[in-house]
């Protein structure tokens, strides 16, 4: 018999081998709703599909810290490129819940009770990466002390941004030694003048080091259209109404949207 016309195998005992591999029954067991609000499962399954995004983003995320860590240049920009496509898929997951109208978001909004995508640690640990690190936003997780522990190691640690800067400095690039040596708790709030200018130099330079420099703004171009669509969706499905955290709700996620990731590869821009 030709591998062509040989039949697959149908007979197994208990959970078949894809099953089992996947943990697809897990997966579809997680889905509970709470309402006869049809478009409740929707909104609980896209928020799945998102904190698995988050999975994988954090897991690519660390190994391109990792692998600049290790001076491999060539392989922490394949990484960063490749997890654009994560990010994509991440900001499609958005359109499943275009049809969603704010009077059956309405319908099942009360058994949300005081949750809220701010708690989601699975978000929080990218955005801690990305280097938007805010102490406060450790706080929601402490009852969770395996998950605390996670965070906080990621709060501790150099964001991908440091571990880029550090990579320029022993490629014999310029950066500033109260910039090496600073907090990695602080945050990128706004953009060195003098980062910008080794930023000015790679890329007339071009090579690989302008090749990592894209792919990070490529990593926060994704990101900060995540955080506008965002806002975007909330603001058409919730309006200006409180989160159900007891966040400003809109204002919250505004000033997010309008926080730019890497400033220095923005402003950049605006010199070469």
């Amino acid at each position: 018999m030709s591998p062509v016309d040989r039949a697959p195998e149908l007979n197994y005992q208990g959970r078949t081998p894809f099953v089992a591999y996947t943990e697809a029954d897990v997966l579809h067991n997680l889905i509970h709703t709470n309402t006869d609000e049809p478009l409740e499962a929707n909104f609980v399954i896209v928020t799945q599909v998102m904190e698995l995004h988050f999975e994988l983003l954090r897991r690519e995320w660390q190994l391109a810290i990792t692998r600049l860590g290790a001076d491999d240049l060539h392989d922490a920009t394949a990484v960063l490129r490749r997890s654009g496509a994560a990010q994509t898929s991440l900001l499609a997951s958005w359109g499943m819940l275009e049809p969603m109208s704010p009077t059956q978001y309405n319908r099942f909004r009360g058994a949300l009770g005081k949750a809220s995508g701010f708690q989601s640690f699975g978000y929080r640990e990218i955005e801690f990466l990305l280097g938007a690190k805010d102490e406060h936003m450790l706080r929601p997780h402490v009852g969770m002390p395996a998950i605390a522990a996670r965070l906080q190691a990621i709060f501790d640690a150099p964001s991908l941004y440091d571990a880029a800067l550090a990579l320029l400095a022993r490629r014999g690039r310029p950066v500033p030694g109260d910039v090496l040596a600073r907090d990695p708790h602080r945050a990128y709030d706004e953009a060195d003048d003098r980062l910008v200018e080794v930023w000015h130099k790679v890329y007339t330079d071009g090579g690989e080091l302008a090749e990592l420099a894209e792919a990070l703004i490529g990593v926060a171009e994704r990101h900060t259209r995540w955080r506008f669509v965002h806002y975007t969706a909330v603001r058409r499905i919730l309006g200006d109404k409180p989160g159900t955290g007891g966040s400003a709700g809109l204002v919250w996620l505004k000033r997010a949207a309008d926080t730019m990731v890497f400033p220095d590869l923005w402003e950049v821009r605006g010199v070469l």
